[in-house]
């Protein structure tokens, strides 16, 4: 639901103007904002949970996002949207890094890697087919109230998750003896370090179309300035407390690279579905629904590949991110070519198997990666750390879509608006991103130590408290 609900919205953009008036600015806050205080909320909800047990963590997360679903499909004007929304991301960030770490708590070794190909099957399908679903709801319950059901869409899948999550899910353990007072601590600084520094980075991107002119930029080195703070912080912090981010895990290697790798990564990945969807609806006439169907072959591709890359992973280590990127990389390139070729409105088709092999090589990329980034974590650190890991995929995506967005929209806005010509080039930039990607992996590959796997984890042990 979280991540279906990141791209389904941008096929309902131009229902929600039609229905309730919104206006331009309206329509950039209601996907910003969701993204905005998702990221603002993975790190301190990753602690929480840590801290007083992932399941009560979860099931109030599940709670809320329902709950703020149905608030933003009830919303009546621009303001009640955006508000809902941004409940709405917050509530997800809540619920998303428990699942990092429930899977790091309750599988070791391989079953750990074929967990987390799951998780990553889940993350590709879900963020690949919110256009296709999208564009269903709006044609099944037309333009002027199809965008609601974006969202009442959740609500029958909270419902019926709240009691088998609380079934199923296991309970928090009982708290260590002397160790009862140190994990209680939340850090409440180091919380408002952490969140004014995330906040203060993303606005510049996530507003990048709306805010003109280059002094939004000056946030960036001043987001920087806070972040340095938080890190000064957490090592003061840490000499008597339990602090949020536990810095000495960026001294393991599969941790450091994971997050720089996924940062980048996502960069590219979340923004080719950004300018695809924008170039069929709007340069090519697609409906919403066939704008969807178009980004199928990389759904598919990126939920089959994900699930086997996670059964692999752990026997081939960092090489098969490497190889995944190589074809992402290919796949992107083909796509670019494909368009250059053939622009007539069968673009959807002849983009399909380019799209395929990319998909198919996201999958190699996402759940192996976030595997063997979190291996030498331990488990009582995993719902922060996986919160850092996926702060570094929000903070990417919001990058990737304001540099690839503004290389597309440098050639489609004005009055000779060449789409073709756009998406081209926010491909071929969504490509670069995947190389700098891959120039990680391969970094991770060729400088790792000799005893230890090639950008592996240390086998079935790792991670062990």
């Amino acid at each position: 639901m979280t991540l279906l609900d990141v791209s389904i919205v941008n096929v309902a953009l131009p229902s929600i103007r039609t229905g309730i008036g919104a206006s331009q600015s309206g329509l950039q806050w209601v996907l910003s904002g969701y993204a905005l205080t998702f990221g603002l909320a993975l790190v301190p909800a990753g602690r929480l949970g840590d801290v007083r047990g992932r399941r009560p963590v979860f099931l109030t997360g599940l709670v809320l996002f329902t709950a703020t679903s149905a608030l933003a499909g009830a919303a009546q004007n621009e303001t009640w949207l955006v508000v809902a929304r941004l409940l709405q991301g917050a509530a997800g960030g809540v619920l998303v890094p428990q699942v990092s770490g429930f899977i790091q708590q309750m599988f070791r070794g391989a079953q750990r890697g074929r967990a987390f190909g799951l998780l990553g099957a889940t993350i590709g399908v879900s963020t690949a087919v919110g256009p296709l679903l999208g564009g269903l709801l709006i044609q099944a319950f037309g333009t002027h109230e199809g965008w609601r059901w974006v969202f009442y869409v959740n609500l029958p899948i909270g419902l019926a998750a709240l009691p088998v999550a609380h079934r199923l899910l296991p309970a928090p353990p009982r708290p260590e003896p002397g160790r009862q007072r140190a994990r209680s601590d939340l850090d409440p600084v180091g919380v408002l370090l952490l969140g004014a520094g995330t906040v203060v980075l993303l606005l510049p991107f996530v507003q990048e179309q709306q805010w003109p002119g280059p002094q939004k930029w000056l946030l960036v080195p001043a987001a920087l300035l806070v972040l340095a703070g938080f890190v000064r912080w957490e090592r003061r912090y840490a000499r008597g407390h339990e602090p949020l981010v536990d810095l000495a895990l960026f001294r393991q290697r599969s941790y450091a690279f994971g997050v720089l790798l996924s940062l980048l990564y996502f960069a590219g990945f979340t923004a080719v579905f950004f300018i695809l969807t924008l170039y069929l609806q709007n340069g090519k006439g697609y409906t919403a629904l066939e704008a969807g169907l178009s980004i199928m072959p990389f759904a598919l591709g990126s939920g089959g590949a994900a699930a086997v890359g996670g059964r692999v992973v752990t026997r081939i280590g960092r090489p098969l991110v490497a190889a995944g990127l190589v074809m992402v990389v290919v796949g992107l390139l083909g796509a670019a070519l494909a368009v250059h070729l053939d622009a007539a409105r069968s673009v959807g088709f002849v983009t399909a198997a380019p799209l395929l092999l990319a998909g198919l090589g996201s999958g190699l990329v996402i759940s192996p990666n976030q595997t063997l980034t979190l291996a030498e974590v331990p488990v009582a650190r995993a719902g922060s750390a996986g919160g850092v890991l996926q702060t570094a995929q929000r903070i990417g995506s919001a990058a990737g879509i304001a540099a690839v967005g503004s290389v597309f929209f440098s050639r489609v806005d004005g009055s000779h608006a060449d789409w073709s010509g756009g998406f081209q080039l926010g491909l071929l930039t969504a490509a670069g991103l995947a190389l700098l990607a891959l120039a990680v992996a391969l970094a991770d590959v060729f400088t790792a130590r000799p005893d230890t796997p090639r950008g592996g984890a240390r086998g079935p042990g790792a991670g062990r408290r």
